[in-house]
Parts: structure tokens; sequence; C-alpha cells
């Protein structure tokens, strides 16, 4: 048994070792501690009698589970898709040529990618149930990162099971609350939870404004200088997608390099949209734009798009991917690649290599459909070219709300008349600068002549109908 003089002579040497602030902290704490428990006894002391609860339970009022929905949503019209979704889609029992997603390549309805998936299926199942880092790597998601690295002809690869957590998990990976990251205006909504993800200081600069995001770094560039010691702690970031969601407009990626050699920057580069369109081989604009892909430090990209699959990836430095099989969220604890949908992006990938005809096929596609849509007298359309993705908005501009409505009819409209067509749906609570609506046309290499001729009759017609002469 402890003796007292023993406790007091511990405590009384505590108190000779600890400083003054640290005994204040201290006995300040344990003040509170007493305090709130003395609080809690004297407030819950007095018992309810049976009316006082039955008018306390009489007067609350629950909040509703669901808020209030906008009478405008489109959740309350709902439209049913039906059968498979490629060239053409079936929507409320009325075929359509399909513009509204995204089949680049048109490899949704590749019977080969297709026969690939199900023996996959009957080999593996359905999933493997696990994160990679347990049990859920199968051999398929090896040879894929191994494929992809040496496609994009990087060290390494990773593999995302969902390619929205891929660009939003690796963002914040590597930069944290001390950091800096200058990105662009318009960048998607899946980097935006990046971004807030990282805690970072983040600076936004003007769409595609190069002159803009230099006034940024070189205003960076002189505070670093007041404050040296803070400033060797701090990283820095640049984060711009290859062809821009939003937008459909191009990143001028040779000024991005310029800019990040000379500011010392970590260029991060999303190429969803580019994978698999751009350049003679569809590496993505580092290839249309002869751009050494070893001065981007990390590429992303989506295996949803051209790839027509499930997932995303990032390629870089064997230490920079790495870094993210310990750090990146949504690989660490989200279920792998489902392996039929691995099978069919190896597949897929195979036709990358075996058929390059087939990325020119498209940009051909993309280029006539553009100029042609030039001839639209009530819409603009906006986005590079070569983009498989147009935003169509109203010539005269009003309010959001109004426009939102009138392109919808459109699309409606244009859907009546056998072509899918859909308005760009955003957060406009959340996303950090809430784009103009517009209605988001995408291309594919399966549309003919006749094709593009007859949706941009129909889009004439309708648009017509809708806001007259």
């Amino acid at each position: 048994m402890i003796s007292t003089p023993y406790i007091f002579n511990e405590i009384y040497d505590i108190f000779q070792k600890s400083s003054y602030y640290t005994i204040g902290l201290e006995l300040s704490l344990a003040f509170v501690v007493i305090w709130l428990i003395a609080y809690k006894k004297h407030k819950n002391g007095k018992l309810l009698t049976a009316e006082e609860k039955a008018e306390i339970i009489k007067k609350w009022k629950p909040e509703p589970l669901v808020g209030e929905t906008v009478m405008s949503s489109f959740a309350l019209t709902p439209r049913l898709v039906e059968g498979k979704v490629g060239k053409y889609i079936t929507i409320d029992g009325q075929k359509c040529l399909n513009l509204a997603t995204h089949n680049y390549l048109g490899f949704l309805e590749d019977k080969e990618i297709e026969e690939s998936a199900i023996a996959s299926l009957k080999k593996y199942g359905v999933g493997s149930c696990g994160p990679r880092g347990f049990y859920g790597t199968v051999d398929v998601h090896l040879e894929l990162e191994e494929r992809l690295a040496k496609f994009m002809e990087m060290e390494e690869a990773i593999l995302y099971s969902y390619a929205f957590s891929t660009i939003a998990s690796a963002i914040p990976a590597y930069s944290k609350r001390a950091d800096i990251i200058f990105v662009d205006e318009c960048v998607n909504f899946a980097i935006q939870k990046g971004l807030d993800a990282s805690r970072s200081k983040i600076c936004y600069y003007k769409h595609n404004d190069m002159r803009d995001l230099e006034r940024l770094l070189e205003e960076q560039s002189a505070m670093d200088k007041k404050n040296p010691k803070k400033a060797a702690k701090t990283r820095r970031f640049l984060v711009a997608e290859a062809i821009y969601m939003n937008t459909g407009e191009m990143c001028p990626l040779r000024e991005l390099v310029r800019l990040r050699k000379k500011y010392q920057l970590r260029l991060f580069l999303d190429e969803s949209l580019s994978f698999g369109v751009l350049g003679k081989s569809g590496r993505g604009l580092t290839e249309f734009l002869q751009v050494d892909r070893t001065e981007v430090d990390l590429i992303c990209a989506s295996l949803e798009w051209a790839v027509a699959s499930i997932g995303g990836f990032c390629v870089g430095s064997s230490f920079i991917i790495e870094h993210q099989r310990l750090s990146g969220l949504g690989y660490c604890f989200s279920a792998s690649l489902p392996p039929l949908l691995t099978q069919a992006a190896i597949t897929a990938l195979d036709k990358f290599e075996q058929q390059p005809i087939i990325f020119k096929e498209l940009n051909e596609c993309c280029e006539i459909f553009d100029k042609k849509l030039q001839n639209l007298r009530h819409l603009k359309v906006r986005g590079h070219p070569l983009s498989p993705v147009k935003h169509l908005y109203m010539l005269l501009e009003s309010d959001p709300m109004t426009e939102k409505k009138l392109l919808q009819a459109i699309s409606d409209e244009c859907i009546k008349n056998s072509l899918a067509l859909i308005t760009s749906e955003y957060l406009e609570e959340v996303e950090k600068n809430y784009p103009r609506p517009s209605i988001r046309l995408t291309v594919n290499r399966l549309l003919t002549d006749d094709d593009i001729d007859n949706s941009i009759k129909i889009l004439i017609n309708s648009s017509k109908k809708i806001l007259g002469d």
C-alpha cells in the first residue's frame, strides 16, 4: 500500500519540475472539469413531471428527412432509359441518336470488349469485395496498371475504382494544410473536392489566362522573399485539366510547363477528356502538343469516357505513385475495380494500340460537328474543335434560371425528335465558380455525315420552336 506522504512527495516533485504556465493550465482544466460535473448534476437534478414531458413532446417538431424540392427540379420529371446505351439510346420508348453520354470511341457496343468482360466474369465473379491493400488485388489489376504505365511511357500507374475519386484523392495525398495550390477557376467538381480535402491555400486564376496565373505566382514569390523560413517549408502545386469538362476548352499546357519550371511548382494534369481522344496514339494532350510527360509530375485520367469502363488511374514516377498506395484515400479504402471491368479496359487498350486510326476518326467527327454548330442562330458553341465535349449557350444572355428553363425545353424538344441531348447540371450552392447554364453535347466516332447533318437540323428547328424567330 502506497503511503500518503509518498504521494505528496511525488506531487511536490512534479510541481518543482513544471513551469508556472503548465501548473496554471492544469489547474484551470481541473477546475473546468469539476465545474462541468457540478453544473450537469445541478441541471439534471430536477425531474420533469408527466405533464411537463407531454408539453415538451407536443411542442417538438422534427426536421424533415428530405428538404423541400424545387418545383423546377429535373428529379420531378424523370426519364426512363431502356436497353443498352450506345450510339442510340431509348428514352421513354423513343429511340434517339445519343449525343448525351461520354462514349467517344463507341466502345460500349464493341463485341470483343463485351466478350472479354463476360469471360472475366465467369473466371473471377463480379467483384473482389475488398480494397487493393487487403484482399482486393487480382492479377488483372496488376496487368492493367503495367499496361497503362507502358502505354503512357511512365514508370508506374495506380488504379482507382471510381473516376471521381481519382483526382479527388490524388490532390490531398500530396498537398496539405501549409501548402499552396494554383488552379484554374473552371476546374471540374472532382478537382474542387480534392482541393477542399487538401485544406491547402487555394489560389484561383482566370480560365486559361496565363498572365493572371503569373501575376499570382509573382505575388506569392514576393511574399516568400519576406518570409524565407515559411517559404522553405511550403510546397506549391499547379492543377489543370487537359480539356475542361465545364467549358470544352483546351489548356495551354506548354505555358503551364514553362511556369512550372520558372516558379518551381508541382504540376498535376487531369487528362480525363483527352485520354483516348488526342494524339496519334490517344495518349492525350501531352502527346498532341508533344510535351515531355516527365515535365508533368502527375497525370490522372478517367476510364469511364473513351475507354468505356469504370474507374480511373494516375501515372508518374514510381516514387510519386507508391506514395498514393498509402495516402490516396480512394485507393486505400474503396473496394477495388471489378475484374470484369478491369479486363474490359485492358481489351480497350489493345484496341488503342492495334487501331490508332480510331483517334483520327474521332478528331474528324469533332471538327466537322464543331464547324456545323457555328450555323446555329439561337445558340452559340463553346469548346475546342477537337474536344468531344461541346457546350451550347443562349446567344442572348439573361438570368441563369430563365436560361436553364429554355435550354431544358430545347433539350426536351430534341428528344421528341429522336436526338438525345442533356443540359449541364451543377450544384449551385457548392460549385466554386458556378458555370453558365448550357446544353452539353458529346461527339463519338460512330457518327456519320448524315447523323451530324440531321442533328444540326433538329437543333435548329427545336431552338426555333422554343425561342421563336
